[in-house]
């Protein structure tokens, strides 16, 4: 358990263009979807498997299912972004959705809008948030899912302050966190340094 840095040379390489400011939302878009498949993969290394058997034009052949549902949570806004990455490579899995927006003032998280399927406890759930700040939406959101239910959960974050790392760590020891890129610090304003901007008004058009 703890924070894993993905540390491959394809990530690398997307996560430059999408730190660019000249990168446009199309094309901001599209990294952030292909960086998520990328920190998916990874994530998903340690899922329970299940054995079955499948007939191929000259035998059977033991084969292997996903032992249990699979859960992405994105946290609106931008972790919508994400979705679509994640669905490319497991287009079966169950989509929650849970709105948490930071108050700029307290840099508080403020829940407005939660939707998910019922009995979470035995699914394999990814929280999926392109920015880890300063921790506190993340933070609330697992402690949400806790609350309701839910047992096998795992972060994914593009980029990560050592702050936010630092709070998931002491505040959920028990799950694993994926970070594409692990920055510098926070700046006053709470944004992560050299980070990339806000990743919903780059990623939506909005600013």
């Amino acid at each position: 358990m703890g924070v894993h840095i993905v540390d491959h040379p394809l990530i690398k390489y997307k996560i430059t263009m999408l730190r660019d400011v000249e990168t446009g939302a199309k094309e901001f878009r599209e990294l952030v979807s292909e960086i998520t498949l990328l920190l998916l993969y990874e994530a998903t290394r340690g899922l329970p498997l299940k054995e079955t058997e499948v007939e191929t034009p000259i035998a059977t052949a033991k084969g292997y299912l996903i032992d249990g549902d699979i859960l992405f949570v994105p946290v609106l806004r931008a972790g919508l972004a994400m979705v679509e990455g994640a669905l490319k490579l497991i287009p079966n899995a169950k989509v929650a959705h849970f709105g948490v927006y930071r108050d700029h003032a307290s840099l508080r998280p403020v829940q407005y809008f939660a939707k998910f399927p019922s009995n979470i406890g035995d699914m394999n759930i990814f929280v999926m948030d392109p920015m880890l700040a300063t921790g506190g939406s993340l933070d609330y959101v697992v402690d949400y899912l806790k609350d309701i239910g839910g047992k096998n959960i795992k972060v994914l974050a593009i980029i990560s302050a050592p702050e936010g790392a630092s709070r998931l760590e002491k505040s959920h020891p028990d799950i694993d966190v994926y970070v594409a890129a692990m920055d510098q610090y926070l700046n006053d304003q709470g944004y992560i340094v050299p980070g990339l901007g806000d990743a919903g008004d780059r990623l939506y058009g909005t600013k």
